[in-house]
């Protein structure tokens, strides 16, 4: 039985609380940020876990030819509508261990999706395997190392106790959370090359004023621009994205 989390049922919830909050807008933005630079001549594009399609339009209205996945039908029901009238994209229902045709593209993208799988790590080895030498990966996923953080930041010290796990999981709540120094070592290992890391939100999530969190965002967006590849800022990203190359032999 798949334990995985998909978000059929939830869809529209999901999309809503990504893309309709100024952490879902800060988040999308920095992700485009970082892969700016590898998007500048035409590639051959994969997402896996896509969603609802609204990094899948940023990607193909710079000229991309991409493949969106995802395992939920619900959501993809709405890339459907988002997507329709790009010609350059094919929409497929697939799980990501189901990908047979990993290694015909050059560019992987899996963001935000390690963190709802049984076994993320398995994941990250499957890619490695199936990608092919010289092509890229961006994944991103949400950062273990920055949620004890911000939990001791809001006091929740009986919540860190007991491992962070919650009584009653929320749909919502990521299942698994990644420390980021441990998914670095862990590519590495496999053989993956690191090009860039970037922590995305970093400061947002722990402003002690919430409000600003929109009514100074241009002013927060500028400051997560200037420090989000810095240590130590990169390492306190609510979630932290990698681009990682699979080396030729």
């Amino acid at each position: 039985m798949n334990k995985d989390r998909i978000f059929d049922g939830i869809a529209e919830k999901f999309s809503n609380n990504i893309y309709g909050t100024t952490k879902g807008q800060l988040r999308h933005t920095l992700l485009c940020d970082v892969l700016e630079p590898y998007l500048t001549k035409p590639v051959r594009v994969i997402e896996i876990g896509g969603g609802t399609g609204v990094m899948t339009a940023h990607i193909a209205s710079k000229g991309h030819s991409v493949v969106l996945t995802d395992a939920s039908k619900d959501v993809l029901k709405q890339a459907e509508v988002l997507l329709a009238d790009a010609p350059t994209i094919t929409i497929r229902h697939q799980y990501l261990q189901q990908i047979e045709d990993l290694n015909s593209f050059d560019l992987v993208i899996c963001h935000a999706v390690l963190e709802w799988l049984d076994a993320p790590f398995d994941a990250i080895d499957f890619m490695y395997k199936s990608m092919k030498p010289g092509a890229r990966l961006s994944l991103s996923f949400f950062n273990q190392d920055a949620n004890l953080f911000a939990n001791a930041i809001y006091g929740n010290f009986d919540y860190i106790e007991k491992g962070m796990k919650a009584k009653k999981q929320v749909r919502l709540n990521p299942k698994q959370p990644l420390s980021a120094m441990r998914v670095v070592e862990h590519c590495e290992s496999l053989g993956f090359k690191v090009i860039e890391k970037a922590g995305i939100r970093c400061f947002h999530d722990y402003m002690r004023d919430i409000t600003h969190q929109s009514s100074k965002f241009d002013d927060l967006l500028a400051l997560e621009r200037q420090y989000h590849k810095r240590a130590p800022y990169l390492w306190l990203g609510k979630y932290f994205q990698l681009i990682l190359e699979k080396e030729t032999d």
